[in-house]
């Protein structure tokens, strides 16, 4: 990692950063002078931080449990250099630029477009939640910073059958499926899982965070066709890209194996997502468990 010294020699350029994350300039965070609030300021990069971790593909309530620890705001200093307006788009930056025993640097940035207007350096301790002392940063938490900074896949991905993921696989569904949108238990799993090719994305520290399933091949109006079902995703990683590999993972296995087109039943609310990965809706909405689908097709 560039050293903390090192960082401060100049001011920040937008390609010294991996991590971005952009937000709106809302009318509540604008004062008087009609340009941002100081204060908001510290309140994007707080924002900022909570992508971090999602970049980083880590749950971020779940692991810091899982270690014993949390991290608590040493210090938080910003220097201005233009002023941020209503409706302005604006890019935040982070950069980990240290790990100590105990403690963790950040420095951002953010940027309108090119142009500079805020830095800021944070520095984290990483304490017991208990009694709010400090102790020292997992290894797994200092390899998973030093991983990302230096520019390496936060998540891999790995297709196989029931008896390899299949575990993994039930573990996600039963979260987003049985637990957080109510489906029975008993109908989230059903004959075609012993059969079908099974996909599961998981972060370096081996926690499986997305799935899908691809069933076997069928021919539907003369056509060679997958489809592709039980697509889910960790509630607190969803918008991080893992439902797209996941989909292109199964995309790739169907035209791998030869089949001329992919078919799934997309959640109402989710059909703009397989739009965008090349998915079109085809037939009149129904319902299925109480919840509207549309049928979605891709050809291969």
């Amino acid at each position: 990692m560039t050293q903390h010294t090192q960082q401060k020699s100049r001011n920040p350029i937008r390609q010294d950063f991996r991590f971005s994350t952009r937000l709106r300039v809302r009318w509540a965070e604008v004062d008087l002078q009609k340009i941002v609030f100081n204060a908001h300021y510290l309140m994007y990069f707080d924002t900022a931080i909570s992508d971090y971790w999602r970049a980083m593909a880590i749950p971020y309530e779940e692991t810091m449990h899982q270690w014993g620890g949390d991290l608590y705001v040493k210090k938080a200093s910003v220097e201005y250099f233009a002023s941020a307006l209503y409706e302005d788009q604006l890019d935040v930056m982070l950069k980990c630029v240290k790990v100590g025993n105990s403690s963790i640097v950040f420095h951002g940035a953010i940027f309108r477009s090119d142009q500079l207007l805020v830095t800021c350096e944070l520095i984290y301790v990483y304490a017991n939640p208990a009694t709010q002392t400090s102790q020292p940063v997992p290894p797994e938490f200092r390899e998973l910073l030093t991983a990302f900074e230096a520019g390496e896949p936060m998540t891999s991905l790995k297709t196989g059958d029931m008896t390899a993921l299949g575990a993994d696989a039930f573990a996600i569904r039963e979260e987003v499926f049985v637990n957080e949108q109510g489906f029975a238990l008993e109908i989230e799993k059903d004959a075609y899982d012993a059969a079908s090719v099974h996909a599961v994305a998981y972060n370096r520290l081996g926690r499986p965070l997305a799935t899908g399933r691809l069933l076997p091949t069928s021919v539907v109006d003369g056509v060679s066709t997958s489809k592709i079902g039980r697509m889910a995703v960790h509630r607190v990683m969803r918008g991080s890209k893992l439902g797209r590999d996941i989909l292109n993972g199964l995309v790739a296995t169907a035209k791998a194996r030869g089949d001329a087109q992919v078919l799934l039943n997309a959640q109402w609310n989710a059909q703009n997502f397989y739009a965008k990965q090349g998915f079109t809706a085809q037939g009149k909405p129904f319902d299925d468990e109480g919840m509207p689908h549309i049928e979605m097709v891709k050809k291969l």
